[in-house]
């Protein structure tokens, strides 16, 4: 289960929090805004009704159980007050609860509710509650509208733009063979409602694990528009945090960065030589053949320890970057200096830089396999390449793969 959220606070008043940031998401055929700013969950019930292409009299809240209580009754009392009749709906975070009884449990309580096809769900936590929601969305009739509230960081950035919804699969019984995010569906939101001011409740290391996506968008802005973002991030990384008043425009620069990819390839069905929105899983197909392991511990390069199994996704991908930075490295694809760089800023931004209690490469290579990259049992990777860029790499010599996991070994 994730990690309990603290009861927000009320924010200093001696600072003038900052507007919020719309971003246009230009996704045929229905483009869709992300909105990101402190305070915006009061707003979401008027909001809700703008960005609906018909009235609607229902609302289903699936919400994070782990929320403040204050979070959740703040969505839920906005959309009363714009006149939502309301069902709500706890989901425990964790990867084990990305499951297909999970997402019975969710389609049971839209069944029981009546909710109609142009009635809206809305999905209130992290990555895994809103996969696991867009997802039910996307098959109940057919399909109903769905808005994403993210309240981590790392679902600002990342995981609630784009549509991909999805839950794990567990093989034959056996939790070491969870396949992540192997039945889903593209299903885009109406509407993502970043409100920052949750950040505040969120534990120090799920924040962090947040950073890592930021980090990875940054590695891709040469590619995408923004070609300062990872010396930005490089700049910034001290003063990021859960109360930090410049969040907002480096929030809405990865949610930029995250549209113009989606807008780019919505499906990821560009050419290797184009890369498109598999790009985006810069770092993913490492981090998805760890983070589900048992027995693993996080450290730093003083080994001082940071975290034990269950990793979260961001520090997966935090290993992951540095693991295909050191294999692009090795195949001249990116600066020799990047992997310096890497490592020091996933340090500075307090997460691990290795591993302890991996298994063999072989064995790891073998989770690599089960990957959605795969194609004709070839094993694809995303690795970095020069002036923050990236490039789809079929892998013919495991030899290249083995370098990065030997860079994050920890034992």
């Amino acid at each position: 289960m994730g990690a309990q959220q603290s009861p927000v606070s009320k924010p200093p008043t001696s600072a003038t929090p900052p507007e919020p940031r719309t971003i246009a998401i230009n996704i045929p055929p229905r483009p869709y805004d992300a909105v990101v700013g402190p305070g915006l969950l009061s707003s979401l019930g008027e909001r809700t009704r703008r960005a609906l292409s018909r009235p609607a009299t229902r609302a289903f809240v699936v919400y994070d159980s782990n929320l403040p209580a204050v979070v959740v009754e703040a969505a839920q009392r906005s959309l009363a007050a714009a006149g939502f009749q309301l069902a709500a709906h706890a989901a425990r975070a964790g990867e084990q609860s990305k499951s297909l009884d999970s997402l019975r449990s969710i389609l049971e309580g839209l069944a029981s509710h009546r909710q109609e096809r142009h009635e809206p769900v809305i999905a209130l936590g992290g990555g895994m509650v809103g996969d696991l929601t867009g997802f039910a969305a996307s098959i109940y009739k057919r399909g109903v509208p769905v808005i994403q509230c993210p309240t981590t960081l790392l679902a600002m950035v990342d995981a609630s733009i784009g549509g991909k919804t999805a839950v794990n699969l567990e093989v034959g019984g056996d939790a070491t063979a969870l396949h992540k995010n192997i039945v889903g569906s593209f299903h885009q939101p109406v509407l993502v409602l970043a409100d920052t001011g949750v950040l505040v409740s969120l534990p120090a290391r799920e924040f962090r694990a947040g950073l890592a996506e930021m980090i990875k968008h940054g590695l891709l802005g040469g590619q995408f528009g923004d070609p300062t973002l990872f010396a930005d991030i490089e700049q910034s990384i001290a003063s990021l945090t859960p109360r930090g008043i410049g969040e907002t425009d480096l929030i809405a620069r990865n949610i930029a960065i995250k549209g113009r990819v989606v807008e780019a390839d919505p499906f990821e069905t560009a050419p290797d030589d184009v890369g498109g929105r598999a790009l985006l899983n810069l770092g993913h197909t490492f981090a998805h053949a760890i983070e589900t392991l048992p027995g693993l511990t996080l450290i730093d390069e003083q080994q001082n320890t940071l975290g034990t199994s269950p990793i979260l996704h961001g520090e997966a991908v935090g290993l992951g970057l540095i693991a295909a930075a050191c294999s692009a490295c090795e195949e001249g694809h990116c600066e020799p200096n990047l992997i310096d760089r890497l490592k020091r800023l996933v340090q500075a931004a307090g997460l691990p830089r290795l591993v302890q209690g991996l298994p063999s490469n072989k064995a790891l290579i073998s989770r690599m396999m089960h990957d959605k990259k795969v194609v004709g049992n070839r094993l694809r990777v995303i690795l970095p390449a020069h002036n923050c860029r990236a490039k789809v790499y079929t892998v013919t010599e495991p030899t290249l793969i083995a370098e990065g996991w030997d860079a994050v070994r920890g034992d």
